[in-house]
């Protein structure tokens, strides 16, 4: 005995199932009932760029509406987040030329841009809102790379010696969330073992995963100074944006050796990695709206192309869409006021 279909109408133009799908569509209510994924303040981070000096602000001009500020500024900047109630901000440096070198000793300096930042904002908000440092050498490496490089190959267990001293010195500073986006193998765990044996268990990682060597860092690199500088390309040590699987082994490695939180990095064209991340391992998964996805709306809005708030928030529910539980995009604070309106 066959199941019966489903019942149908006949009308004057055809036949049409009972059930219609846009009687759900139909009303706000509705459609706000009926619901699948909702984005709300608490998804969003906030990164933000720091530069030496005080009461300074510098455009960074492949980012429209983007500044380098100065810690002061960066303090202020933080207190809005709060207000907003962003949960958390994640501060990356744009480190004086003349500091950069080959070993990157700078980003092993309590007392560097970072640090300094770090230390200034947790001294005015407290715990209320949370701090993400990058653990990473770009912005210190006067080759640009994410490692310390000899003879033209970035190296592996070197960089993660550094990387671990990198990560206490942020630790020591008030840093309440670690994040290695270096792509070295094994420096989560390194990572881990240096925190804990410093007395900081309670400091998290949250651990680039799966980066990409992706086109649509250039702004980002501008941002932090490393574009101009980098000696080749980083190929050797982000992943390959053909490889899927890949990703899913890169972050079973990192969940075993201790990560407590996952990024996917860039996102909207990566949304397919996030879904995948996320159903294997149901683990905290974050995706990195990155400079170029950013500046790709901004240079479409304002050349009248699109809809800067719609295409902005459509992006941004994506992320939720495919599983993400937060989203690192600089138009947290664009958003959450959206959110808050709403």
């Amino acid at each position: 005995m066959t199941e019966p279909g489903p019942a149908i109408v006949t009308v004057a133009f055809g036949e049409f199932p009972l059930a219609r799908m846009r009687r759900n569509r139909f009303d706000a209510w509705t459609r706000r009932m009926v619901c699948e994924n909702r984005l709300s303040v608490d998804d969003l981070i906030w990164p933000l760029f720091v530069v030496d000096g005080e009461n300074r602000r510098e455009p960074v001009a492949s980012m429209p509406g983007v500044e380098r500020l100065s810690a002061d500024l960066i303090v202020k900047a933080a207190g809005e987040a709060k207000a907003l109630g962003i949960p958390a901000v994640a501060v990356f440096p744009y480190t004086d030329p003349a500091l950069k070198t080959p070993d990157a000793k700078e980003a092993l300096n309590p007392d560097n841009l970072v640090c300094r930042s770090v230390r200034a904002v947790k001294e005015a908000h407290g715990d209320a809102l949370g701090v993400i440092c990058d653990v990473a050498l770009d912005p210190y490496n006067s080759d640009g790379h994410d490692g310390l490089v000899e003879n033209g190959r970035v190296l592996n267990d070197e960089t993660v010696d550094v990387l671990c001293k990198q990560a206490v010195v942020q630790a020591r500073a008030g840093c309440d969330i670690v994040a290695p986006s270096d792509m070295m193998d094994g420096r989560i765990r390194a990572v881990r073992q240096a925190l804990d044996a410093e007395g900081f268990q309670h400091v998290r990682i949250l651990s680039y995963a799966a980066k990409y060597a992706s086109g649509f860092y250039g702004p980002f690199r501008d941002a932090v100074g490393s574009g101009g500088v980098l000696k080749g390309d980083k190929k050797t040590y982000q992943m390959d944006p053909a490889n899927s699987d890949e990703a899913i082994r890169e972050v079973a490695m990192d969940v075993a050796e201790g990560a407590d939180m996952i990024m996917v990095k860039p996102g909207m064209p990566y949304l397919d990695i996030v879904r995948r991340i996320k159903d294997a391992f149901a683990m905290p998964t974050f995706a990195y709206q990155v400079s170029g996805e950013y500046a790709m709306i901004k240079a479409a809005a304002a050349n009248g192309w699109l809809d800067e708030t719609a295409a902005m928030m459509e992006s941004l529910l994506a992320f939720k869409r495919a599983g993400a539980d937060g989203v690192l995009t600089y138009y947290a604070p664009v958003a959450a006021k959206l959110l808050g309106e709403a």
